[in-house]
């Protein structure tokens, strides 16, 4: 359990809020705790990418010419040895 509490020390602690809030209130603060978990999460997630975008080099962006790969031609002494395995 979270933070060493036990099933006996969290009914305790439900039967308390129950008492001081009201059942009718309950999911009322239910909601609203987890809409600030949720938006805290985010708020977390854009932060840590931020500092990702921050540590990472930019990267230029490949232009379709640059990704074309020309065939060179062999050179004179590969194309002779490659010329007497043949025959």
């Amino acid at each position: 359990m979270p933070f060493g509490l036990g099933w006996v020390e969290l009914t305790i602690i439900l039967v308390i809020v129950i008492v001081i809030f009201g059942a009718g209130k309950l999911p009322d603060i239910g909601a609203s705790l987890g809409k600030s978990i949720r938006g805290f999460k985010t708020e977390i997630a854009e932060a840590n990418k931020e500092i990702e975008d921050k540590k990472a080099p930019p990267q230029a962006e490949a232009k379709p010419a640059d990704l074309k790969t020309e065939a060179r031609p062999a050179a004179p002494a590969a194309a002779a040895s490659r010329d007497e395995a043949v025959r």
